[in-house]
């Protein structure tokens, strides 16, 4: 008897993301990541126009909630909403409730209630993010929630990576710095390891969180070996805010041992790149003829957050634009 083999009709490519929020890089399958990448690109190219801005999502409105200080993210966000046309409310919490004893989701619901589209919170607090998206209708936008995650700044950088490199599939990626208390190398791991990269992390061993190498990371103490062979090398930043208690004897002899010179860049690929989240901290964690060498990327990074915002913006309000 024969038998006919009947063709599976192929899945139909992913064009909105499956959640509503965007939490963190967890919450992401590696095809939205790489959808949010693609998107990403088509962003950029708006950036590169004589005017900047399209009507997307004109008439809608986002809220920035930051309860931390914060440059590149914030700043990255507002540009991202007001090209792509978005009313843009940003939230001064020194001058606001809260320094009267409100709390978050007070703050939250009071701002739902002016019925925004998204809102964009960073927050001291890890899990703040997943708190709001239990009581609010807006879809929120982690933008950094204590050391947990901060998706958006992974998603850039995996953009940038594969801009420069053409892919992240078997590169070796070493993230060099505090990787306790950094929720910048929680979402690139869970990221980059998504979409087949080598990750390798080293710290002093004060710096080194539980759990990373089930998370699949090669864990090292030697930054020699870290960066040997690498196709990029992210620094993070020391966030002495954080530290409570002595995790290294000083600040020059952690730059002694675990800072990125050029020497230690030799070690690496010839064509390796250099990144770092920021704020740097010259003479800390990167030295300045690498934070402003011809290998260094970190510029590039700050440009291309306005694209991933855009393309998370978009990709979250597909479902309201499909609906109108």
């Amino acid at each position: 008897m024969d038998v006919v083999a009947q063709a599976t009709p192929a899945a139909a490519p992913l064009t909105a993301l499956r959640h509503k929020h965007l939490l963190g890089i967890r919450d992401l399958s590696a095809e939205e990541i790489v959808l949010v990448l693609d998107t990403a690109e088509a962003m950029k190219e708006v950036g590169q126009r004589t005017i900047k801005k399209v009507p997307t999502l004109r008439g809608r409105t986002v809220i920035n909630l930051f309860f931390e200080p914060s440059t590149r993210t914030r700043t990255s966000f507002e540009v991202a909403e007001k090209r792509l046309s978005a009313d843009t409310l940003n939230v001064a919490i020194a001058s606001s409730s809260v320094v009267k004893g409100e709390t978050l989701v007070d703050t939250a619901m009071n701002l739902e209630a002016m019925s925004p589209s998204m809102i964009v919170l960073r927050h001291a607090s890890s899990g703040a993010g997943h708190l709001l998206s239990r009581v609010c209708k807006a879809s929120i936008i982690n933008a950094g929630d204590g050391m947990h995650e901060h998706p958006t700044q992974a998603l850039l950088d995996a953009f940038t990576i594969r801009e420069r490199k053409g892919r992240l599939k078997g590169l070796k990626i070493a993230i060099v710095g505090d990787l306790l208390h950094s929720r910048v190398l929680r979402s690139n791991v869970l990221l980059l390891t998504k979409l087949g990269a080598e990750v390798w992390a080293c710290a002093p061993a004060t710096l080194i969180p539980a759990g990373l190498r089930e998370m699949g990371v090669r864990v090292t103490t030697r930054v020699d070996e870290a960066v040997e062979g690498a196709d990029v090398i992210m620094m993070l930043r020391i966030q002495l805010e954080r530290m409570q208690g002595g995790y290294f004897p000083s600040l020059r002899e952690y730059f002694t041992t675990f800072g990125m010179t050029e020497a230690r860049v030799k070690r690496a690929k010839s064509d390796a790149i250099i990144m770092h989240p920021g704020p740097i901290n010259r003479g800390v964690e990167i030295a300045s003829e690498v934070a402003d060498g011809s290998a260094s990327v970190i510029l590039d990074q700050v440009a291309n957050g306005v694209a991933v915002r855009m393309a998370v913006l978009y990709l979250l309000a597909g479902p309201q634009l499909d609906a109108e």
